[in-house]
């Protein structure tokens, strides 16, 4: 159920009667499916299926039970309501797909269902054993791989329980580093303010002013997940069916930058069977969404409220799931169709009236959202052809390492639990007034009441002023908020309406 497990007890009788096989509790076609995987699995690995009336129950029986995940359980419970293997699986969960020779194979979710039987009080999950590493993620409990079903009728000490490979000690830079990009480097430091306090930045400019690989540095200015942070990463990409042998832990912070013709449960999450999207992949990591207009509508004012809140929910018929989304979104667009619209070299071929459609395609609420705003010109040919001279993006990293750290240990008191605010851009309103109004110099709080009014900010868009300000004095290690880190993030606003 979203990113966290639910224990479900598999009940077989097996009664007088004809032969028949049933399965209820609300099984999906997955599972009415694993009947004919069982029944070819237990003959292929050398046991008898019983010749007569099986009923199997997943219970709790009001919840749908959907995957394959469910072919071992039915199946050990089959043998040893048959008598066939011993009955030790009492304070076992396990969780397996079977292959009609019996071996066992990958599924989706091993970290959530192997973390919820630490809650439970379970002792030892059985797994498949691609999804060892994965599932000795999780704490307190002991894991054991089972290579096949015929394995069962030794001890539960003699099954497989080799780890995946190891994760390499060190991990790899990053692909796209701010030192490679030419010029733009008022540029450079508003994605440096975005990436110290997680805050949500739009960059407009023509074709080719280098929209696109200044957000593709972003991911290496980001401090490393600490452990939580990478736990329940990994959580959520293991749901989605993402993990592997191959990629038992997800270290390095997500990007994710989908076509913008990806659907609606695409980017939001959801389908038939309910997945994260894109926005939960992104989870602790960076979005980015190019050609922000050509988006679907309904697709992007769906991303409002998860950017507020940082997750998502999902409301079906039956109930509603939530996946967390607390994302840094970067958007780029251009300023107009044809792409040069205010630019200096290139006049404009699209009428004023195309201009103003086009910008209206994002409409206020969500640009709402945004904290930073920035302007992204074409790049001047002395620029492109002298060499690089701007800083690394570990350079800049560093900074940003060191303003987080100072966040965290403003806003977190103890052990960071899921939802707790981590960063400036998480600040709620009652923090936003302590942390930023309260500390504002003698100076700066004139500066911004002439914003508001000058500008029109609208509440939210005033609470995003102070929050980027806050980072940028983090940035600088001072405590207060003076005029010049109130100038800076006010001028990171889009310019026009609120």
């Amino acid at each position: 159920m979203g990113i966290d497990g639910i224990p479900v007890d598999v009940e077989v009788d097996i009664g007088s009667g004809l032969p028949a096989f049933q399965i209820v509790g609300l099984p999906d076609t997955a599972v009415q499916e694993a009947k004919e995987r069982v029944r070819a699995a237990i003959r292929n690995a050398g046991f008898e299926f019983p010749l007569r009336r099986i009923t199997v129950n997943l219970a709790p029986a009001d919840v749908r039970k959907q995957g394959p995940l469910y072919d071992l359980p039915i199946a050990v419970a089959i043998l040893v309501a048959s008598h066939q293997v011993p009955d030790r699986f009492e304070e076992m969960a396990l969780l397996g797909e079977l292959s009609l020779d019996g071996r066992l194979r990958h599924v989706s979710g091993v970290l959530p269902l192997v973390s919820m039987c630490a809650d439970q009080g379970i002792g030892t999950a059985v797994v498949p054993p691609d999804d060892v590493a994965e599932a000795r993620l999780a704490e307190l409990v002991d894991v054991r791989g089972l290579a096949t079903l015929s394995d069962v009728r030794a001890e539960p000490d003699g099954w497989t329980c080799e780890d995946g490979d190891e994760e390499p000690d060190e991990l790899p830079g990053p692909a796209f580093d701010l030192a490679a990009v030419h010029g733009q480097e008022h540029v450079k430091r508003a994605l440096e303010v975005a990436a110290a306090g997680g805050h949500n930045v739009m960059l407009q400019g023509p074709p080719g002013s280098g929209k696109t690989l200044l957000a593709r540095c972003v991911p290496g200015l980001l401090p490393e997940l600490t452990a939580a942070e990478a736990l329940e990463v990994t959580k959520i990409y293991s749901v989605a069916g993402m993990m592997g042998r191959d990629r038992p832990f997800i270290r390095q912070r997500p990007f994710r930058a989908p076509h913008h013709t990806i659907s609606h449960a695409g980017l939001v999450g959801g389908g038939s069977v309910i997945r994260p999207g894109e926005i939960s992949l992104a989870h602790r990591g960076v979005l980015f969404l190019d050609e922000f207009p050509e988006y679907p509508g309904s697709a992007l004012e769906a991303l409002r409220e998860p950017l507020e809140a940082g997750s998502v929910t999902i409301s079906r018929v039956r109930g509603s799931v939530s996946f967390p989304a607390r994302i840094l979104l970067v958007a780029a667009m251009n300023p107009c169709p044809c792409g040069y619209y205010g630019d200096s070299r290139r006049s404009c071929a699209c009428p004023e009236a195309t201009v103003s459609r086009y910008q209206r395609r994002v409409s206020g609420p969500l640009l709402d959202r945004f904290d930073l705003f920035v302007d992204v010109p074409r790049v001047e040919y002395d620029d492109l052809t002298r060499a690089p001279s701007g800083e690394t993006s570990a350079e800049v990293r560093e900074r940003v390492e060191t303003a987080r750290a100072r966040q965290r240990e403003r806003l977190v008191s103890g052990d960071a639990a899921p939802g707790d605010a981590l960063t400036n851009a998480e600040m709620g309103p009652q923090e936003v007034r302590r942390l930023c109004q309260q500390r504002l110099e003698a100076g700066a709080e004139p500066l911004l009441a002439a914003a508001m009014e000058q500008i029109g900010l609208s509440a939210r868009a005033f609470h995003r002023v102070l929050r980027v300000a806050r980072t940028i004095a983090d940035l600088e290690g001072a405590d207060e908020i003076s005029s010049a880190h109130l100038a800076e993030a006010i001028q990171y606003r889009r310019k026009g309406r609120e």
